[in-house]
């Protein structure tokens, strides 16, 4: 059985767009990669770990937890042995009240795979594969999350060649979202149901050969 850790955001999460709701499991792109995996015969066990306003390495000012190196660890821990970590971050970090570029965003997505590394699992157990998953680009964001990411849509420009840097730097592998997927018509920021299965199915591709690597 492989276990895969998603460690995300609200993209994840299944935020249902211009609302506080939630898309159902089966509907979110987590649960699309563990039930197409499980179709293609790979007994995979998904685990959510996807926080509504989580950045890569900052605090958000107004909600406290968001910052998302802090328990990283400890969460590696809680849920080994895992065959495979999945991030998708970086979206929040454009949030109005920062100034960061794609540059920053991308050198704390780096320390959240080096975060996953160092976690202190048990001996014997393995270190698992990291697969990093660049977000679609925001869009000019609408509706009641409009004042939240004003601006968003220009300062976010370059992150997925910047975290695609990232990645090959840190020999993990990766995946841009935007390359099947562009965000929520709705509000330009978090995924339509629709999109959440054209990249679950997108990903379960990825991951199963990925997967195909790894022995359990």
């Amino acid at each position: 059985m492989h276990q895969i850790l998603i460690y995300a955001d609200s993209l994840s999460w299944g935020i249902i767009p211009d609302t506080r709701r939630r898309f159902s499991f089966e509907q979110r792109w987590p649960g699309v990669v563990e039930n197409q995996l499980r179709k293609c015969g790979i007994q995979a066990r998904i685990i959510e770990d996807c926080l509504n306003g989580r950045r890569t390495v900052w605090e958000d000012p107004y909600k406290p937890g968001r910052n998302g190196l802090v328990g990283l660890e400890q969460r590696i821990e809680v849920n080994s042995p895992l065959s495979l970590v999945v991030v998708l971050l970086g979206t929040n970090d454009f949030q109005s009240m920062h100034t960061h570029n794609a540059w920053q965003s991308a050198q704390g997505v780096n320390a959240i795979v080096q975060a996953i590394r160092r976690a202190p699992i048990e001996p014997g157990m393995p270190a698992p594969a990291v697969l990093v998953v660049a977000p679609p680009p925001i869009q000019k964001a609408k509706g009641s999350i409009a004042p939240k990411f004003e601006g968003a849509e220009d300062r976010t420009v370059g992150l997925s060649e910047a975290i695609r840097v990232v990645a090959a730097d840190a020999g993990c592998h990766f995946f841009d979202a935007g390359s099947v997927t562009s965000t929520s018509r709705v509000d330009g920021v978090h995924l339509d149901e629709d999109q959440h299965e054209i990249l679950g199915l997108a990903l379960a591709e990825e991951i199963k050969h990925l997967l195909s690597e790894i022995d359990v």
